[in-house]
């Protein structure tokens, strides 16, 4: 065990975290089931003002399809596919896909309350969390004019309760704020005046405030968790406004800024970066959550990119979003890649040099490399990583990056680890983006990882020419290689494609252009 790597990791830890996860493994609270009082309202669902974003088609008969992989269902607590898979089944997402009815949704709630065992995975706080909010959704969109069966509204009230209990202080982070979310909208469905819906709010405003960065962005820094959580912050002001909350006007702020955010990275065509533990098909795309957002009648601009660490060039042809920043949620780094310096571009509006993405959660040597450096679109010092990434969402030490220049067609920035340390330049004109990168070791090596879309890659001298651009490379010495890699846009889905590595000495220049 290298209990310097624990240590390097439990000292970004908050005194919080530290004394919750000694008690969450000393005392494990159990489920109790609960009679709803009788002054307690949700006896129909909420009618919301505006309808909200369905999910994804994931369930046709008792086939239940998630992160790519189809299974039919065998119990809730399935782990077969992984727990991500198992945790998908627990969310119940199905009962907001387009083509379910009450009849089947009231199938699959039935079906859960019958098998609900004590000690269940689908008990663990974060898919009771999303399965809450799911159901408060359901019955706002089935159960507004007929009255909830009192089973359920026992059941949903019990989870709550649970819920209350079980908050994630041990992790903080998304599952904190999912937590708050969910207690807030669960709470808005029972139409609760008192300590529990002043709990709720409470614990919302406050995480809203510490995870949203100045720049409006989810301080996780990954562009799929921002979708998800803005997805779920519209529902909670969906809910407020219905039920006229005073927490409205507030959750309309912090939604225009998130919503400004996502506008600055968000790629002309409407898609997101894979920055971090980013994939396709999980989280609401950007024009789903602009129409939801327009329906709530919200405004918004682009906020620009800065605290996040983010920044976007571009010029007629070309679009770029390069990663500068630190890790901003130091005490926790889950989704954190360590990937200072890479950066994903288009060339009119095709992808051409792209992240290799997320394929897995599960703590295999796949999580591990797609965490990893090598990974990434950087220059590399041996093997070196700016970020320890380790076991599938632990993070040790971390470089120092600090910005050198940041203007519209022009930022540099410098990334230091020990005695390495390494400056990366990107400057764009109106017909080429030209990259430098100057390293403190006498040797690197860059990386560039092209979109399986480009084809028919050729190496002359010391250029690649592809159909859609051509990179040419100057250093004192170089040697290019082209390696066959794998890179995944969802999950359990990967893609062969191109990985150009270019072996250098001192400073290496390198030039795209169409």
């Amino acid at each position: 065990m290298e209990y310097g790597k624990i240590l390097r990791t439990i000292c970004h830890l908050r005194p919080t975290q530290v004394v919750y996860q000694i008690a969450t493994r000393l005392r494990r609270v159990r489920f109790r089931e609960a009679v709803c009082p009788a002054e307690m309202k949700g006896e129909r669902g909420v009618a919301l003002h505006t309808s909200f974003i369905d999910k994804p088609q994931s369930v046709e008969g008792d086939a239940f399809t998630f992160l790519n992989v189809t299974r039919r269902f065998a119990d809730w607590n399935d782990t077969a596919q992984g727990m991500l898979w198992a945790y998908n089944l627990n969310y119940m997402d199905y009962l907001l896909q387009a083509d379910m009815d009450a009849f089947d949704g009231r199938m699959w709630i039935e079906r859960f309350l019958r098998d609900l065992p004590a000690r269940t995975i689908g008990l663990d706080p974060y898919p009771t969390a999303l399965r809450m909010m799911n159901w408060a959704k359901f019955f706002a969109k089935y159960y507004t004019d007929r009255p909830i069966p009192e089973p359920w509204r026992n059941a949903m009230y019990a989870q709550l309760l649970h819920l209350e209990r079980r908050r994630e202080y041990h992790l903080l982070g998304n599952h904190l704020l999912e937590d708050a979310f969910a207690l807030y909208i669960g709470w808005l469905h029972f139409d609760e005046q008192g300590s529990h819906l002043q709990a709720a709010s409470k614990l919302l405003i406050a995480q809203l405030h510490e995870q949203t960065l100045t720049d409006g962005a989810h301080y996780e820094q990954s562009p799929m968790y921002h979708c998800i959580l803005l997805d779920r912050l519209l529902d909670a002001l969906n809910f407020a406004r219905a039920r006229g909350d005073s927490l409205a006007t507030e959750l309309s702020d912090v939604a225009s800024r998130w919503l400004g955010w996502l506008e600055s990275i968000a790629w002309k065509d409407g898609s997101i970066p894979l920055f971090g533990d980013s994939a396709r098909g999980i989280a609401p795309s950007v024009e789903e959550i602009r129409q939801y957002a327009h329906r709530l009648g919200l405004q918004w601009s682009s906020t620009g990119l800065r605290e996040s660490g983010y920044r976007k060039l571009q010029n007629a042809r070309m679009e770029v979003v390069a990663d500068i920043g630190q890790v901003t949620a130091t005490y926790q780094p889950g989704h954190t890649h360590s990937d200072v310096f890479t950066f994903e571009m288009r060339v009119d509006g095709k992808p051409f040099v792209v992240d290799t993405g997320i394929s897995t959660y599960e703590k295999n040597a796949r999580r591990q490399y797609e965490r990893s450096y090598e990974a990434h679109n950087v220059a590399q010092m041996e093997n070196e990583e700016p970020f320890e990434v380790w076991g599938g969402f632990r993070v040790g030490r971390t470089a120092r990056v600090s910005v050198l220049e940041d203007e519209t067609h022009r930022i540099a920035a410098r990334r230091k680890s020990g005695k390495r340390h390494a400056v990366r330049t990107f400057a764009i004109t109106d017909t080429q983006l030209v990259i430098t990168d100057t390293l403190s070791a006498s040797e690197g090596v860059a990386r560039f990882h092209l979109s399986s879309e480009v084809t028919d890659v050729k190496v002359q001298g010391t250029s690649i020419h592809t159909p859609l651009a051509q990179l040419h490379f100057k250093a004192d010495k170089t040697n290019i290689a082209l390696k066959r890699v794998s890179v995944a846009e969802a999950y359990n889905q990967l893609q062969e494609t191109i990985c150009i590595e270019v072996t250098f000495s001192g400073t290496l220049t390198t030039t795209i252009e169409t």
